[in-house]
């Protein structure tokens, strides 16, 4: 970065206008009566909203998934839903990707899109979204703003700041506009118009505090630190670290765990993030692994033991010995169960697990691993044991009415959800008439969250809908997950 000069105190902020160095402030007169430009697309030109990364043959979904519904209320479901287990993360997500007709209206589904962007990034989906703006185009000011950010996020100023300087009309942001100018070299000109805007009110005290250390070292180095925002933005982390302040990204929103997992701020900030996306689906599960058995740990307590554990683990699943697997097993599960990791650790281990035999704590600890498992059905045949507990859940495996109602969290909602005459609510069967299926399925994800905190027939009808809309495979695995993550979190 360039050798940033004294700007503050002794360049007068009137001589730098009348030398020119900023936009003058000018009267809201028109200055011609030529009539504006107006935008003009043909009508059946592609809409920004239908942008996806998984078309229907790989969703099955069809592309008339939001067509039908009201955009607002889209937005606001959108907003509201908190999948209760992995299984329903990760159909949101394939829902927020899916490429699909946004809702009908005049504005060619930009707040549509712009909702599901907002939701892949709170969930740590930063590379998908950024992949999503490159299909949809950020020409307009609210894709700019979120483009912008993600590549803030990632530390690549460059694209967003060039862009700015060719299109000054997509971002009101001065904080961004004052940060690009000095990126460009140009100090006095960044400073001035940070000392007009925080005259007239339009950045705040503190934001402006923050660029002048910025843009002026002597001053950063005569003032107290900052304390730190408690949700900072993406420009806010960038210009903490270009003063030497860095931010730790532990307690910020997940998108920012994305940047430790490079391993630059160390292998256990690297594990931990890896661990914060693994549970909310954002990082594929074999990709935990490889930051787990990455090295030997040099130390304990924390995340240290449960990586021990879970190479101790994998090297006794290696040598294949019950006798070795079964302690191992009981020794890591308590730490993956604790740190909420038990459905990507049964995405690895539960194939290679199965068939061994085990007995005690560890065939418990077997037999919920393989229901766990996104190969659920198969793998169950492989089990033994016959007791109430293994024969309800089989039963949900191959989406039959279980007959025995074992002491598992759930279960008789669960059975209800399975039976034969579950029917689908009539509110919800009138709006699938309607063709609004997408936010059928947004509703069965929120009536399946309010069933998990007790409401106990929204639970039912939450799996009755999954199972009349095809979603025949979500609806068993989030009852398993449901029932056994459950369970684990209830054991003393």
């Amino acid at each position: 970065m360039p050798i940033r000069p004294h700007l503050f105190g002794a360049t007068s902020l009137l001589a730098l206008m009348l030398a020119g160095e900023g936009p003058a402030q000018t009267a809201p007169v028109a200055d011609s009566a030529t009539a504006p430009p107006v935008e003009a697309m043909p009508l059946d030109a592609p809409s920004a909203g239908a942008a996806g990364l998984l078309p229907p043959s790989v969703t099955g979904l069809p592309a008339s998934l939001w067509r039908n519904s009201d955009p607002d209320r889209l937005q606001e479901l959108i907003a509201a839903v908190d999948p209760q287990v992995p299984v329903l993360q990760t159909l949101m997500r394939t829902l927020m990707l899916a490429e699909a007709d946004p809702p009908r209206g005049p504005s060619q589904g930009e707040p549509h899109l712009a909702a599901r962007l907002d939701w892949l990034t709170r969930n740590g989906a930063v590379e998908e979204t950024l992949a999503l703006l490159e299909i949809a185009g950020h020409e307009t000011r609210m894709l700019y703003r979120r483009w912008a950010d993600l590549n803030l996020l990632l530390g690549r100023a460059e694209a967003p700041c060039a862009t700015l300087r060719a299109r000054p009309d997509l971002s009101s942001d001065l904080a961004l506009r004052v940060f690009c100018i000095a990126r460009s070299g140009d100090w006095p000109r960044a400073a001035l118009l940070l000392q007009s805007a925080r005259t007239l009110g339009e950045v705040s005290a503190r934001k402006a505090d923050l660029l002048e250390r910025f843009l002026d070292d002597q001053i950063n180095e005569g003032r107290p630190p900052l304390l730190p925002p408690v949700r900072p933005t993406p420009l806010d982390f960038r210009l903490f670290e270009a003063i030497g302040e860095p931010l730790p990204t532990a307690p910020l929103p997940l998108a920012f765990s994305v940047l430790d997992l490079s391993g630059d701020n160390g292998w256990r900030a690297q594990i931990e993030a890896a661990e914060r996306l693994a549970r909310v689906g954002a990082l594929p599960s074999n990709r935990l692994l490889g930051y787990y058995t990455l090295r030997k740990p040099a130390a304990s307590g924390g995340v240290w033991d449960r990586t021990d554990a879970l190479q101790r683990f994998d090297d006794a699943l290696e040598r294949g010995s019950p006798n070795a697997v079964g302690p191992a097993l009981t020794r890591l599960w308590p730490q993956i169960s604790s740190a909420r990791l038990l459905v990507p650790f049964a995405e690895i281990y539960a194939s290679r697990l199965a068939d061994i035999p085990l007995d005690g704590r560890a065939a418990r600890m077997q037999l919920r691993t393989v229901f766990l498992s996104p190969q659920y059905e198969a793998l169950a045949q492989l089990l033994t044991d016959d007791s109430a507990e293994t024969q309800f859940l089989r039963a949900i495996a191959r989406g039959a009415p279980p007959s025995t109602r074992p002491d598992l969290p759930h279960a008789e909602q669960i059975a209800r959800g399975f039976a034969e005459d579950a029917l689908l609510p009539a509110v919800l069967a009138a709006q699938l008439e309607e063709g609004r299926l997408g936010e059928v399925i947004l509703r069965a994800i929120a009536l399946f969250t309010s069933g998990a905190e007790g409401n106990e027939q929204d639970l039912v009808d939450a799996l009755a809908v999954f199972r009349s809309v095809g979603l025949e495979d979500v609806a068993r695995r989030a009852a398993l997950q449901l029932s056994l993550l459950d369970a684990e979190r209830s054991r003393p």
